[in-house]
């Protein structure tokens, strides 16, 4: 039944990631996002889990995946900083619906000679579950790391080292400690490493949870990648917008101008409106035919009062206006002429702002009527159901921040 759901998300996922179709520059500019994203897929391929250790300097945590692995594997030292670059060691399973873990051992993050250290924590933060490492009670540094990966979803487990240093009484209090400077929202487990405490859990949680884990994952890199590549889309679809809007401005600011004939301005304005909305479709991926551009313009106007003040009420009136001047103007030698000029600039110039506020309303309604060709990562996400919602709360969380974070309509025109 896990080897099943594994290899159905993998289908989808491989599925999905066939229908984005990346041009060059955008396969050059998300180079790093899509290296990471299909060697996470291929570890779900793979069924490989990827466990990954984090802390500051001294806190012990090769020492930690040492006794995970009941071997000398990573190397430890009295001097802080023994471990200077990402390290890995595999792990086959047995028994198990995954095949591997692979762990991963860092430096620590406050280590002052690393090089690009954020490569090293974006490594960390793609893995499947995050070891973070202490020694006593956090800090303000270790609680923004902490931070950093909760925002971002990431399944976090607090190792609480070195406790030989500490009596049973001392422990409590820094346990409890912990717990209050942690989201009250969210229960991280903290788990003391004391003989085969933590060896126990990690193997409970990986035979319980450890396809949902590399599966949720696989999709949080995914999502993360679509948001990505359609941010830089719509900001590119922004600019072709606002062109857009500007040229159908300039012509029925001309027409109204000019036009003296009521009819014909007021039939004029609503086919180029409805005309822009149908081009502004083509920009974001909605061909509407002209049925279904005229219903937008319709309700955008019905709902905007201001729009559909000035596109018939106030151009009506000047119209009939420029309509008594131009038929009083033989019986006033020209004089009634003098403000037709005027009139006209102010048509023009509420036919521009009229045709901006439709491009913006319109622009944003088609935007929510679009529908991706596929089902979305954080689609997939949501439709998932978990036996255990404590174990994956964490969720909420990237749920949260994502929906604060990516509030597309701000970049439509």
């Amino acid at each position: 039944m896990k080897e099943l759901k594994i290899s159905k998300n993998y289908l989808l996922l491989k599925k999905w990631w066939e229908t984005i179709d990346l041009t060059n520059y955008e396969k050059s500019f998300f180079n790093r996002e899509i290296v990471f994203f299909n060697q996470q897929l291929f570890r779900l391929k793979e069924k490989k889990i990827r466990i990954g250790i984090y802390g500051k300097s001294g806190v012990g945590k090769s020492t930690v995946l040492n006794s995970l692995l009941k071997k000398e594997i990573f190397k430890t030292d009295i001097i802080n900083g023994s471990t200077k670059e990402i390290q890995t060691e595999e792990v086959t399973l047995k028994d198990s619906t995954l095949k591997s873990i692979e762990f991963l051992d860092s430096p620590g993050f406050d280590y002052c000679n690393i090089k690009f250290p954020e490569k090293i924590y974006s490594r960390i933060n793609n893995s499947d579950l995050i070891l973070f490492v202490v020694s006593g009670d956090i800090n303000r540094n270790e609680l923004n790391e902490i931070s950093s990966f909760i925002k971002d979803g990431k399944k976090i487990i607090i190792i609480l080292n070195k406790i030989d240093l500490y009596n049973k009484n001392e422990l409590k209090e820094i346990i409890e400690n912990i717990k209050f400077k942690l989201p009250k929202t969210l229960d991280i487990p903290i788990i003391i490493n004391n003989k085969n405490n933590l060896k126990d859990y990690i193997r409970k949680l990986i035979n319980q949870y450890g396809d949902i884990l590399l599966i949720i994952n696989s999709l949080q890199l995914a999502d993360k990648l679509f948001l990505r590549v359609k941010e830089q889309r719509l900001k590119k679809r922004q600019k072709l917008a606002q062109s857009t809007i500007g040229k159908f401005s300039t012509i029925k600011a001309s027409a109204v101008a000019l036009n003296p004939f009521i009819f014909f301005d007021v039939a004029g304005s609503f086919a180029l409106d409805t005309a822009l909305i149908s081009e502004l479709s083509k920009i974001y991926g909605l061909k509407l035919k002209g049925e279904s551009s005229r219903k937008i313009f319709q309700n955008i106007s019905i709902n905007n009062l201001f729009l559909g003040v000035t596109q018939v009420g106030v151009n009506t009136s000047f119209n009939l206006i420029k309509k008594v001047i131009l038929l009083t103007a033989p019986f006033t030698n020209g004089l009634s002429l003098l403000p037709y000029g005027p009139i006209a600039i102010i048509q023009a110039a509420i036919a521009v702002q009229s045709t901006k506020i439709l491009g913006k309303l319109a622009a944003k309604e088609i935007f929510i009527r679009s529908k991706a060709p596929f089902i979305e990562p954080a689609t997939m996400i949501q439709n998932m159901t978990f036996n255990d919602p404590e174990i994956f709360n964490h969720l909420n969380i990237y749920f949260s921040n994502r929906n604060l974070n990516n509030n597309f309509i701000s970049i439509l025109p």
